[in-house]
C-alpha cells in the first residue's frame, strides 16, 4: 500500500471575519448565530460602569457622583448620564446580556430612553414598533 491510499483529507469550508478588530474564524452554517451572540464591547463596558457605580452609591462606597468621578479621573458630567444606563428596564438588560441581541440605538439614545417608561424602552433600544 502505498502512503498516498492510507491519507485522508477533510476540507472543511471556514469564514474568516474581523470583528472589533479580532479576527474571527467561523463555520459558514454557524456563523449568522454566532454573530448574533456577539455584543458590542463598549456597551457591555458601559453596563457594567453604570452598575458598578450604582452599586457604589448604593452601598455608601461613595457619597456622591463628584466622588465617582474623581476615583475613576474622569468629569461628573460624563458619569451622571451614563450612569443612567444601570437603570434601564429588565426586559432591555436582558436582550443586551443575555440575549446579546445589538441594540438599534448609540449609547447615547440608549441613555435617552432611560427616561422613558419600561415598557417604551425595548422599542426605543431596539427600533420596535
Amino acid at each position: 500500500m502505498s502512503e498516498a491510499n492510507d491519507t485522508i483529507r477533510v476540507f472543511v469550508p471556514l469564514a474568516f471575519k474581523r470583528k472589533n478588530g479580532r479576527p474571527r474564524i467561523l463555520a459558514p452554517d454557524v456563523e449568522p448565530h454566532f454573530q448574533a451572540r456577539v455584543q458590542d464591547p463598549h456597551i457591555l463596558r458601559a453596563l457594567g460602569r453604570a452598575w458598578s457605580w450604582r452599586r457604589k452609591l448604593e452601598t455608601g462606597e461613595a457619597a456622591t457622583i463628584q466622588d465617582i468621578a474623581k476615583a475613576e479621573k474622569v468629569s461628573d458630567r460624563f458619569v451622571g448620564p451614563m450612569m443612567r444606563l444601570a437603570y434601564l428596564s429588565p426586559d432591555v438588560l436582558e436582550r443586551l446580556l443575555l440575549w446579546r441581541e445589538p441594540p438599534s440605538a448609540t449609547i447615547k439614545q440608549m441613555i435617552d430612553a432611560t427616561y422613558l417608561p419600561w415598557a417604551e424602552q425595548l422599542g426605543q433600544v431596539f427600533n420596535q414598533t
